[in-house]
């Protein structure tokens, strides 16, 4: 209901970057540059200068901004009232998580919340943890779900469950002969990684270095971006990697991969954030209790 020009300024004033605001209103570039110019003749000032590829908010940007943030967090606050008023869970639920989670264990924790609440309308949105941050900061996203502690000062993080890395390689691998595999020992066979962004990664790269392993000495030999695509190479005998344990359950299953644990262990959080704000819907609230009930798990590996 609130003014889609204001939206649009607010996403670009936030990410100092027209492309990074297409990208996350789903909008092409013209079309948020549009938005944009069409509030500035509407408020009969420029909002942004522009400079050598990059821009910057005027002074009446500032303000403009610091006013679009109050219009449309009471906007979001009106609507969630009024829906509140018929007594009924209703409306859409914006939710992005990270793929493990959004492929391995929040489908069967959305199929129950939509049993128990049939109208409302989960959408959901599958991303990296950095670009789920993002998206939940700018509140494109009413919710996210990561794998890597979040990095945003303006999010409430809450841990919903815990997660083991293991170690994958191909069953005629040496190391698939190993009981436990210690992190140095990566560094003696081709590595393949997931992509920059990724909180797996993250997680990974900071366990390394807190055993003495830097992730620079990793032979790595590919950096893919899909958890798919890394079992498949790992398959191929292309190099190991380091995957949760819930996205291998049916590889494990059918001797297509061999996992090895690693020594010490590597557990990591897993993390809902969203925007710290003094009103939540009543929709959201009842999500955030009922991940809290429900409690997202691993699937036992056999």
């Amino acid at each position: 209901m609130a003014d889609r020009r204001l939206q649009v300024f607010y996403t670009v004033a936030k990410q100092l970057s027209f492309t990074k605001a297409a990208e996350l209103l789903f909008m092409t570039q013209p079309a948020v540059t549009f938005q944009v110019k069409q509030l500035e003749e509407h408020l009969n000032t420029r909002l942004f200068e522009r400079t050598h590829g990059k821009i910057a908010l005027t002074p009446a940007g500032e303000l403009a901004m610091h006013y679009a943030e109050r219009i449309l967090d009471i906007n979001t606050e009106m609507e969630a009232r009024m829906a509140e008023l018929t007594g009924q869970m209703t409306g859409p639920l914006m939710i992005g998580a990270s793929t493990t989670i959004a492929e391995y264990m929040l489908p069967r924790v959305l199929g129950a919340f939509k049993a128990k609440h049939p109208q409302v309308q989960a959408r959901l949105t599958v991303a990296n943890s950095e670009t789920i941050e993002n998206k939940v900061n700018d509140h494109t996203l009413d919710v996210g779900l990561i794998e890597a502690p979040s990095h945003h000062p303006n999010l409430t993080t809450h841990v919903c469950c815990d997660d083991e890395l293991l170690l994958i390689c191909a069953p005629d691998h040496p190391y698939a002969r190993l009981d436990k595999i210690a992190p140095r020992q990566l560094a003696e066979t081709p590595y393949i990684s997931r992509e920059a962004g990724s909180g797996t990664r993250e997680v990974i790269d900071q366990y390394l270095r807190d055993h003495g392993m830097p992730p620079e000495d990793l032979n790595i030999v590919m950096e893919l971006g899909s958890r798919e695509a890394i079992k498949g190479a790992v398959e191929a005998g292309l190099g190991v990697a380091i995957v949760s344990g819930s996205t291998i359950v049916k590889e494990l299953k059918l001797g297509d991969l061999v996992a090895v644990p690693l020594d010490a262990p590597l557990r990591r959080q897993l993390t809902l954030v969203y925007a710290q704000e003094k009103f939540r819907s009543k929709l959201l609230q009842s999500f955030l209790d009922f991940v809290d009930t429900c409690q997202l798990t691993q699937p036992k590996l056999k």
